[in-house]
């Protein structure tokens, strides 16, 4: 193999490797517009649901418990399920419930009405920043 040849092959590698990090991003990208599609459509909540969540809620925090932990991260979804983009949130603002549409909303009150009399506190937070701009926001529930 001629020097040219080396540099050629190692050119083809790199198109090959730059062709499956697009075609990944291509799928990630995908996904991400249809979990935003499926998250900004409300649940009908019903008693049953009601009591699935509850349930799934109650594993989550006493594992959590059981690892010594006092919060533990019960909702992630993208800033675009924010009608500021997550503005509101990350710059701690009194009202950023206000900003939140489809089911981070219904997540909101559903702590807002079985979880806050219970003495959970909810925290969001932005959790992390794609070229430097706020990204996911995660809903925390902490019981300290």
């Amino acid at each position: 193999m001629s020097a040219d040849d080396l540099r050629e092959y190692m050119t083809e590698m790199q198109m090959a490797q730059a062709s499956k990090f697009v075609s990944a991003m291509d799928k990630a990208e995908e996904a991400r517009k249809k979990l935003v599609k499926a998250l900004a459509d409300k649940i009908e909540v019903t008693p049953e649901k009601i009591a699935e969540i509850k349930r799934t809620i109650a594993v989550k925090t006493r594992a959590a418990a059981e690892r010594g932990e006092t919060e533990v991260m019960v909702m992630r979804f993208p800033n675009t399920l924010c009608s500021d983009k997550g503005r509101a949130i990350n710059n701690s603002e009194r009202d950023w419930p206000e900003s939140l549409t489809g089911r981070p909303r219904q997540a909101y009150e559903f702590w807002k009405e079985h979880l806050q009399p219970a003495r959970y506190k909810l925290k969001a937070l932005i959790i992390d920043w794609p070229g430097g701009l706020p990204g996911d926001v995660a809903f925390f529930l902490s019981w300290s």
